[in-house]
This record gives structure tokens, sequence and C-alpha cells, in this order.
């Protein structure tokens, strides 16, 4: 474990009853890609991390500035001793203090694992990907839904539904039944022309990917974007569906019910989100 100051933590110094991450939940999470040892839109991780916290009312260390935050990435992916140079990465800052639900401390300690994966480029294969809706649970329309907090028990019930009856991933609705995401990142349809993905006013994640994919389809001349509530009745009458997220880059669904999906934009897209990279 990390701590703020950058020094190594025994163990024995991790105790279970001072960290509110694993008691309630009480954290915040980054999932970053590093390829080819090169950390990927780092300065967006940075931010949404600082706002995030700022949100979660967590007390930022003041030595935690940019520089610090791409220094203590490095500095661990240095220590993996092997050929690969492509990591997932996740930093994970949480309040370690005495009190059950009112913190007696605000102070936060942070801590980074890594793992490898084997692209440095953004790719997908051209298989069968099929969607089905998650209606167990609901997320919430607010602020807090946006965030990357280590509250994800819908994520975890939607993946086992989506193993148990042999899908590849679900999508998610808030209470008003609109379509906000999906389990592992956030939701793109293509209908001709219009590119429509949810306002992050319906719940939806605050992702990096998002905010990239965004920015590249408000510069293509024929392509028209909006944010707007995505009804379940739209999934069957769009062309293109997929899914973004940070480490894979995007995701086309081929299939919901019976309806089926192209990926020609899908295709053109990942050329152009490689190119950022």
């Amino acid at each position: 474990m990390i701590n703020y100051n950058g020094s190594i933590l025994d163990n024995s110094e991790v105790t279970i009853e001072k960290n509110r991450g694993f008691l309630y939940g009480d954290a915040i999470f980054e999932t970053i890609k590093v390829a080819n040892g090169k950390i990927l839109f780092s300065e967006e991780h940075y931010f949404r991390l600082m706002a995030s916290m700022r949100i979660c009312r967590m007390e930022i260390p003041m030595n935690f500035t940019f520089e610090y935050f791409e220094e203590q990435i490095k500095n661990l992916v240095n220590t993996i001793i092997n050929e690969s140079k492509n990591y997932r990465v996740r930093v994970t800052f949480f309040r370690d203090s005495d009190g059950f639900y009112f913190p007696i401390s605000k102070l936060s300690s942070f801590i980074i694992s890594a793992q490898n994966i084997e692209n440095d480029k953004y790719s997908f294969s051209n298989l069968k990907y099929e969607v089905e809706l998650y209606k167990d649970f609901y997320i919430s329309k607010n602020l807090l839904s946006t965030l990357k907090t280590n509250n994800r028990m819908i994520n975890v019930t939607g993946s086992i539904f989506a193993s148990e009856n042999e899908y590849d991933n679900c999508l998610l609705l808030n209470e008003e039944k609109n379509v906000v995401e999906a389990l592992n990142g956030n939701i793109f349809l293509k209908t001709g022309n219009l590119l429509v993905t949810p306002p992050l006013s319906d719940g939806c994640l605050k992702g990096i990917m998002r905010n990239q994919i965004i920015s590249i389809l408000k510069n293509m001349e024929d392509i028209e974007f909006t944010e707007k509530s995505i009804s379940p009745f739209e999934l069957q009458k769009a062309d293109e569906l997929f899914i973004s997220n940070v480490i894979q880059g995007i995701q086309p669904v081929t299939k919901y019910r019976k309806k089926e999906f192209s990926m020609n934009f899908s295709e053109i897209l990942l050329e152009k989100i490689n190119s950022l990279v």
C-alpha cells in the first residue's frame, strides 16, 4: 500500500477497522490504461479524481499534485518485471478513520494496483456481442451516480445476471426506465447520421473515454451528435450501438433481442481514437 506521502506502509498498519472503503464504500477510484509505458489521458483522470474527492468531501493531500500522481503510477509499473509495458492501473482513494457513518477525520489514503493487459492500441473483434436490459435494480439520477465510487453492487449483480443468461453485457436503467449505460462503460446509439448518448443528468458515469468520443463526434461534419435520454424502444430502431471505456476503447454491440447491429461506424471511430494515443 502507498499512502499520500509516498511511503510504503506495512500491511500490519492497514486495519480493516479504519478502512472506510472496505466498511462503507467510502472510496473512489480511477481505472487508467498505461500503453507502452505512457499513461493515457492522465490529466483527465487526475482532474476527475480531484473533482470526485471534492464532491465526496474527502480531504485532498496538499502534495498530491498532477506530477506526483503520474510519478506514483510510473514508479509502480516500473517495478513490475516482465516484457509487457501495457497495464490496467487502479488508483483508489479512501478515508481511513475511526467513526461509524460519520468519519472523525476526512484525511484520505490511496492504493495503486496494476495488472498486465495485452494490447497497447485499442481494438475489438467482429465476434457476436449480445446485450440485454438489467431490470432488477436501477441507477439513481443524481451526482453520485456519475462518480466511480466503491459502491458497484448493481454492476456486480448485473454481471452475474449476464453470465447466468449467456449475455456478453447488460444495459442499466434509471428509475425513469431510460437506458443509462452498460455494466462496464458508457453507451452510444447511432441512427442514420444521428449519434446519441445519455446525459450525465440521467445518472451515467462521467467516463473519460466518453469525453474523448464526444470531442471526436463534435468535429465530424457528417455526424449530428446530441446528449439525450434513451428509451429502450429506441434500441430496436438504431443502426449501431457501442460501449465505451478507457481500457477497451469501444465495444460494438451486435445483438439486442431480435435486433442486430452493424459496426461500420465503430470501426471508423476506433481509428480516430487510436490516433489520439
